[in-house]
């Protein structure tokens, strides 16, 4: 059993120490938009000149924090042909939220951390990354909620990017001696317990048992106050058999995968029985109505996106086919032709996090008209499916 004590080095409450046997760990709870937080990461480091140092960071976060973006290297054509494109949106929405409470309070978020790794390395200590890849998060969050809210979750998000409430000095205050990004996960956690069971408790577990594993044996362990209690209590049990579980993308339910295919399946073997009851005349009369029926709300939705007149042919070329296979949704078609015919240059990518925020910014911005052709034309793709196929059943009867 791990003995816990509070630090007697005059440290604030934030500092915890916790030993098991010989090794000593000295747990920093933060707030990353805190500048109190990066005084007191460096001074706990510089005191205690620990073997190594843990923080709440992944090779990928870590490489986003401590080096300016080369947006010229992102290949957005790249990442619609992995249907990565979604994921690029959650995570410029969340860097934009970060990026407009840095701005009030002077602090970017995550800064503590890289003080953290940056004087260890100017000590010559060794820094170990303790986080789970937040591709892993972020794809089993989204697996985790179902797909009603799934829309509340983004309609939460993108209603939070045009807040414009002025944050109050008490507020402020309140913001630098917590961790925000837990609060906020802890205020959707209520609504979505899904969420809080992946980004917070199974963090948790992965961050304990990574400080477990660091070497040497004085530790000091840099991580958010939302995660302080529940590593504490990780500490004191044995998860690693939890490990492999919680590091895994789950694969897409096997109801989802069938469905994909139910869909078309029904409306060609409805065409067909209407070619056998009716005649061809009236089996080309529905197939004329589904392209019709997919292809004017797909197109509408890039007239909609202001997108290129070529991105507007082509939503209603793909959407009457696109809806009759699982593999590839209209907006992914439309997105991939839009970056072809207006491609973003590299000044719409760094201000795009401020673009963003505003209505108009998202038409004026060329990569965020990209989402744009992305997301209105598969939407009406998605209407003209259930308006075309209500309309090919009804024919049967």
């Amino acid at each position: 059993m791990l003995d816990q004590e509070r630090v007697n080095r005059d440290y604030p409450l934030d500092v915890q120490v916790i030993h098991s046997g010989t090794r000593e760990i000295i747990l920093i709870g933060t707030a990353h938009i805190s500048k109190d937080s990066v005084d007191l990461v460096r001074r706990v480091i510089d005191m205690e000149m620990p073997d190594c140092v843990c923080v709440e960071l992944d090779a990928k976060r870590y490489d986003t924090l401590s080096k300016k973006k080369r947006w010229d290297s992102l290949d957005l054509k790249e990442i619609i042909r992995k249907k990565q494109l979604s994921i690029l949106l959650f995570n410029l929405i969340l860097a934009s939220y970060q990026k407009k409470l840095g701005d009030q309070l002077g602090v970017l978020p995550g800064t503590e951390l890289l003080a953290a790794v940056k004087t260890a390395e100017e000590k010559g200590i060794s820094v170990a990354l303790c986080d789970r890849d937040v591709r892993v998060t972020l794809r089993r969050a989204w697996h985790a909620v179902s797909f009603f809210k799934k829309n509340y979750l983004l309609a939460s998000m993108f209603a939070g990017l045009f807040d414009r409430t002025e944050i109050t000095e008490e507020k402020l205050n309140e913001l630098k001696k917590t961790d925000v990004l837990s609060e906020l996960m802890l205020e959707l956690g209520k609504a979505l317990p899904e969420l809080k069971r992946v980004l917070i408790d199974e963090r948790d577990t992965f961050l304990s048992e990574k400080i477990k594993k660091a070497e040497g044996e004085r530790i000091v362990a840099v991580v958010g106050a939302g995660h302080v209690e529940g590593i504490k209590k990780a500490l004191v049990e044995d998860r690693h058999a939890q490990m492999e579980d919680i590091n895994v993308i789950p694969p897409v339910s096997m109801v989802w995968k069938v469905m994909g295919w139910v869909i078309p399946l029904v409306i060609f073997t409805s065409l067909g029985i209407i070619a056998w009851q009716k005649g061809y005349d009236a089996a080309g009369d529905n197939m004329i109505y589904w392209i019709l029926a997919n292809g004017i709300p797909s197109s509408i939705g890039a007239i909609l996106a202001l997108a290129h007149p070529l991105t507007i042919v082509s939503a209603f070329a793909a959407s009457p086919v696109t809806s009759l296979t699982p593999v590839i949704g209209a907006g992914y078609v439309t997105a991939f032709v839009q970056v072809l015919v207006q491609p973003p240059v590299v000044s719409e990518f760094e201000t795009v996090l401020e673009d963003m925020s505003t209505l108009t910014g998202w038409w004026k911005n060329k990569l965020l008209k990209v989402f744009l052709a992305f997301l209105l034309p598969g939407f009406g793709s998605m209407i003209g499916s259930w308006i075309g196929g209500y309309e090919i059943i009804s024919n049967l009867f």
